[in-house]
């Protein structure tokens, strides 16, 4: 029974030791998990304005050339060639409805 008595101490003592380990590393996982969600979002994003200043490029360039091609004499083909004036403009129909 001598042999127990100075054991207690001891087991005492790492039992506190151990829940101190436990709390500092819950700690510190906390900033580790908010840095790689950063860097997704951060990619995410630098990903998105990309594409949207390539698609902003690209409306303008074709805007241009559309606005150089829209002259009133291709205006005249184009509703003579779709028969504008006997089945209607096909650009104001429902089914193009991206073009409102």
């Amino acid at each position: 029974m001598s042999r127990i008595i100075p054991l207690r101490p001891t087991m005492r003592l790492a039992a506190s030791v151990h829940t101190s380990a436990l709390n500092t590393r819950v700690t510190r996982a906390t900033p580790n998990k908010l840095v790689p969600g950063l860097v997704v979002v951060g990619a995410v994003s630098g990903v998105v304005l990309y594409i949207r200043s390539q698609l902003r490029q690209e409306s303008d360039t074709m805007d241009r050339m559309f606005s150089q091609q829209n002259t009133p004499e291709v205006r005249a083909r184009r509703d003579q060639r779709l028969l504008v004036d006997t089945e209607g403009n096909p650009r104001k129909t429902m089914y193009n409805i991206l073009n409102w």
